[in-house]
């Protein structure tokens, strides 16, 4: 099987350098007809120019493929329907897009400001919104889409001196179950990438890492941190190949693998009333255990799978 985009429309955030820019050169080799979306500013969000964008346009044009530069901030509403705007008129459709942009304002939570708390949530989580509310339309009419949102391992399982960042990352994850639940029947998918790789955002200075020698970061010292190691899983959720929707995915060190949030079977009390503190303080390792878990597809689903771990009649409306 070879995955091509002939025809196909795609809208890549972020795309002027690292991540951003090696997806959209792989989907226009494969055909894409690509939006460069980079609004060229530092990787902590400040100052802006059309040149990032520009480099990564000419590239693909240069090697014979098709591309438009948008240097619009994935941050507003109006720079999202800038950029659908842009696809439409310069391709005649939208197929996938890929929220790749992002910026960081690393700090510890303590010392967490506004101003570097909401910029972040802006261009990571509502940049995933803003975008995704943008091309639904178009999708829809089409009865085909693909959305893929970047959030990250920080989101998923944490990590220090960046709650802004770990939230709007945990914050794509739940815009991805949402989108994926309510496309389905209009050939709309959605699923999120945690990607790992040495890339500008990798470079910005985290007391997090301070110990290491050297300035190093852990990424220096794990293989297959190249960007060119995310590429393939972001080009197959981008294409008609995906028939996967409401997952997400983690590269990491050349591993490609899924991520779940799961829920264990937990401890249910024989008694019809609550029990109390001390009792749920005496099953706390039945109710953490983790040698049996589900997997819900909703919350709905989740209360199907105790319905029946636990022997209790279905009312049949989940």
């Amino acid at each position: 099987m070879t995955i091509r985009f002939d025809e196909r429309a795609v809208i890549v955030t972020g795309a002027g350098a690292g991540l951003g820019r090696a997806y959209a050169l792989d989907l226009a080799r494969r055909g894409a007809q690509v939006v460069v979306n980079d609004l060229g500013t530092s990787v902590y969000g400040d100052g802006s120019s059309g040149g990032a964008a520009d480099d990564t346009v000419r590239e693909i044009v240069e090697a014979g493929g098709q591309a438009v530069a948008s240097y619009d901030s994935v941050a507003t509403d109006q720079g999202c329907r800038n950029m659908t705007d842009l696809a439409l008129e310069s391709f005649g459709r939208i197929d996938a897009v890929v929220h790749n942009a992002g910026i960081v304002r690393n700090v510890t939570f303590e010392d967490m400001a506004d101003d570097q708390w909401f910029p972040v949530l802006e261009t990571h989580l509502l940049g995933g919104f803003f975008l995704s509310r943008a091309v639904w339309a178009t999708m829809r009419s089409q009865g085909y889409g693909r959305i893929v949102l970047t959030s990250s391992s920080s989101g998923a399982f944490g990590r220090t001196h960046g709650a802004n960042y770990a939230s709007a990352k945990a914050g794509l994850l739940g815009l991805c179950n949402a989108l994926a639940l309510e496309g389905e029947e209009h050939g709309i998918f959605a699923n999120a990438i945690l990607p790992n790789a040495r890339t500008r955002m990798s470079d910005s200075p985290d007391r997090e890492h301070a110990h290491l020698p050297d300035g190093q970061r852990p990424v220096d010292l794990i293989p297959r941190f190249e960007v060119e190691w995310v590429v393939p899983m972001v080009s197959y959720l981008a294409s008609e190949a995906c028939e996967r929707t409401h997952e997400y995915f983690s590269t990491a060190g050349g591993r490609y693998a899924r991520v779940f949030v799961g829920a264990a079977v937990g401890w249910r009390p024989e008694e019809e009333t609550p029990p109390g503190a001390e009792e749920i303080a005496a099953h706390i390792d039945e109710i953490t255990a983790l040698d049996e878990f589900d997997v819900p597809a909703t919350g709905g689903h989740e209360i199907k799978a105790v319905i029946a771990r636990h022997g209790l009649s279905d009312p049949g409306f989940f």
